[in-house]
């Protein structure tokens, strides 16, 4: 039921956030991108704790009008645009070494630049207010999906449908005396490649539906855990992309284009596709293109075969996305687990920590949430190796697979404030194992074995001794 709520709190920040565009400027590509910013911002992990929403209110409005500007380049000057573009983009993922903080703006700076990419040139009257004025109204549109958002985020944990916010990543660093950069440095030099590459082929060769081809490399590589994952999100998306594209050929022809209709059903199939994320990523991207193609309907000039051609762009972008990610400075997704498992490991020795002021068993459900989110690559890592038949297959499943194992005794631990001896050994035994990858699936099942023995017959120590 958790992704059925989820999907409910995002289609209430969607709807508060098309009212407001809607009684702000009527027009077609004015409620299309308050629908695009309530559903990121709803997705955004920052707006789950005060701070996050705080630091997005105070920059939201300074990014969205920036991002004002860069589309104002790429229509006019597309080529500076794009440039624009790529740095801004490239800047938001490199600033994410410095931390929490810097991780929480560098996606609040990506979400305008998506919507820009994915809100489409629907027709429009011209502004009904002075040019100044006009300026403003993508700044009241961003504001009013902020506060849609944490409406319903707010409904959310009334009636007890609010999950527990993940833990933040920890912000990776280059290794002391090497040149190898740190993991948000050479995301930002594949996300400068990616989109470099992505606006040079869709302005040469698309030069009236570029977005597509730029939106794809975007996402498929900004979201990735590493190397692998953006692999597996790029394939994901041509698949979904395909099937969308064949349903709304079925589809969108039958919608009529009365707007009423068309945002009914394009809101259903954003309903629809959170409901089905949890089973896959494709399911996602299928039911959004199905979405933006009933928006289509939309501009009575739009040409016919204009799906076959997005797809087309989407299968470029992808592999555009998938090249940058494996030959411009590779992150391994195992990389990304290893400093997962090994918070999540940190989190543990906290909560059991005799000596501590306070334990905290929400920073481990937080911690392992992140861990569990790796869980679809490293399957379907698995399966492509069956597939492939050759190689050890890899061992992180088990990892992931272990660690899970222990979260539910390790927290009724620490909630009766119990602390065995042989838990918090095996604990710093496992912490010692991730700087060897041949030693973490040994150390991670000593562990379960520890926490699911029972009637262990170490000393407890109280919380209160």
């Amino acid at each position: 039921m958790g992704a059925v709520h989820d999907a409910v709190l995002a289609l209430l920040a969607m709807a508060g956030a098309v009212a407001c565009a809607w009684w702000v400027d009527p027009a077609p590509g004015t409620v299309v991108l308050g629908a695009v910013l309530a559903l990121s911002l709803h997705r955004s992990p920052a707006l789950a704790r005060r701070r996050g929403w705080i630091e997005a209110l105070a920059t939201l409005p300074a990014v969205s009008l920036a991002c004002m500007g860069v589309g104002h380049l790429l229509h006019a000057w597309p080529w500076l645009g794009a440039l624009v573009f790529v740095a801004a983009i490239s800047a938001s993922s490199w600033v994410r070494r410095f931390g929490p903080r810097a991780q929480r703006l560098g996606r609040v700076v990506t979400l305008p630049f998506v919507a820009l990419l994915v809100v489409p040139p629907l027709p429009r009257d011209p502004w009904p207010f002075p040019q100044a004025v006009a300026w403003g109204v993508p700044l009241l549109i961003a504001l009013s999906a902020l506060a849609s958002v944490l409406l319903a985020h707010r409904l959310g944990r009334l009636l007890g449908w609010a999950r527990a916010p993940a833990a933040e990543p920890p912000a990776p660093v280059a290794s002391a005396g090497t040149l190898r950069p740190s993991a948000p440095a050479r995301l930002a030099l594949q996300m400068a490649a990616s989109l470099s590459i992505a606006f040079a082929l869709g302005l040469l060769v698309f030069p009236d539906h570029w977005r597509w081809l730029v939106l794809t490399a975007l996402l498929v590589n900004v979201a990735g855990l590493g190397q692998f994952d953006v692999v597996r999100r790029g394939v994901l998306r041509v698949l979904g992309a395909a099937g969308g594209t064949v349903l709304a050929m079925a589809v969108a022809g039958r919608a009529g284009g009365d707007a009423a209709v068309v945002g009914v059903l394009a809101m259903g199939c954003v309903f629809a596709g959170l409901v089905l994320r949890v089973f896959g990523y494709g399911w996602w991207v299928l039911c959004v293109t199905l979405a933006l193609a009933l928006l289509q309907t939309l501009d009575p000039a739009a040409e016919p075969l204009l799906l076959w051609r997005r797809l087309l762009e989407i299968v470029i972008g992808a592999a555009v996305a998938t090249a940058a990610a494996s030959f411009v400075f590779p992150i391994p997704s195992a990389d990304i687990l290893r400093r997962r498992i090994a918070g999540a490991l940190a989190a543990m020795s906290a909560a059991l920590d005799p000596d501590g002021a306070e334990r905290r068993p929400q920073d481990v459900i937080g911690a392992m949430a992140l861990v569990r989110q790796m869980q679809p690559v490293f399957r379907a890592q698995h399966v492509a190796h069956r597939l492939a038949r050759r190689g050890t297959p890899p061992r992180c499943a088990l990892w992931i697979d272990a660690l899970l194992a222990c979260e539910a005794p390790l927290l009724a631990l620490a909630e009766r404030g119990e602390a065995p001896g042989a838990v918090r050994k095996a604990i710093g035994a496992a912490r010692k194992a991730m700087r060897e990858p041949d030693e973490i699936e040994s150390a991670l099942a000593a562990l379960r074995g520890t926490l699911e023995a029972p009637g262990p017959v170490t000393a407890m120590t109280r919380r209160d001794a």
